[in-house]
């Protein structure tokens, strides 16, 4: 099942003369994969990701998420989208410290507001113990080391079972050891779980061991 489609997507910056930033972004992304987006700085792969996560709709071309035309959606409908069918991991955490870790995890869901707030509670508690790290559940973000954060963080991704995962760098900030750590939860996720994710890196190892490469140059797709 294709889960993620773009087509003939192009994008333009006009500040003030008209630059292209990506031309003609074609490909599809089924149920499963684990894909990696490579290429230099400045190739275009995060602009691709913000238009594939529905949060820059200034583009041509045609996105679908599960077999579904996001064209014409209102911003209202695209946050839903967003909110239920896609998981984001930033390169940085964006963790709350006034909130514990399991509320952390909690927030997305409870902005969903499709379970009760003691199921989501449990459902939190079992991502946590999905990634082993349930003794964490009541520390504050700034007790935790960069490792366990992003690791919360992913488990916040997962909270509202999305039907991809979205990252940008998510091993940029972390040392080889974490960064391992955090290759091997996405493995398992796409393995295991059967999760599918779509991951922009600079990381050439991260990379050479996902299912699936997809090489940006100067806004085009040169090899996926």
């Amino acid at each position: 099942m294709t889960v993620l489609e773009a087509r003939h997507i192009s994008k333009d910056f006009h500040d003030p003369v008209t630059v292209q930033v990506l031309s003609d972004i074609s490909f599809s992304i089924n149920k499963g994969e684990f894909v990696s987006v490579v290429g230099k700085s400045g190739c275009g792969k995060s602009t691709m990701l913000y238009i594939l996560s529905t949060m820059d709709t200034d583009y041509a071309g045609e996105l679908l998420i599960d077999q579904i035309s996001m064209q014409k959606k209102k911003e209202k409908e695209l946050a839903r989208v967003r909110n239920e069918k896609i998981g984001f991991v930033f390169q940085f955490h964006y963790l709350l410290n006034e909130f514990s870790v399991l509320k952390n995890i909690m927030l997305p869901a409870l902005k969903l507001n499709r379970y009760p707030e003691a199921e989501i509670e449990a459902r939190a508690m079992q991502k946590l113990q999905m990634l082993d790290m349930t003794k964490l559940a009541g520390k504050r973000p700034n007790q935790l080391s960069g490792g366990e954060k992003q690791r919360v963080a992913i488990a916040r991704a997962l909270i509202n079972e999305p039907h991809i995962i979205m990252g940008d760098e998510p091993t940029g900030n972390l040392d080889k050891k974490n960064s391992e750590i955090v290759f091997d939860i996405f493995q398992r996720l796409a393995t295991e779980f059967n999760h599918t994710l779509l991951i922009v890196t600079h990381d050439q190892s991260f990379a050479a061991r996902t299912k699936r490469i997809i090489e940006m140059e100067d806004g085009h797709i040169i090899n996926q």
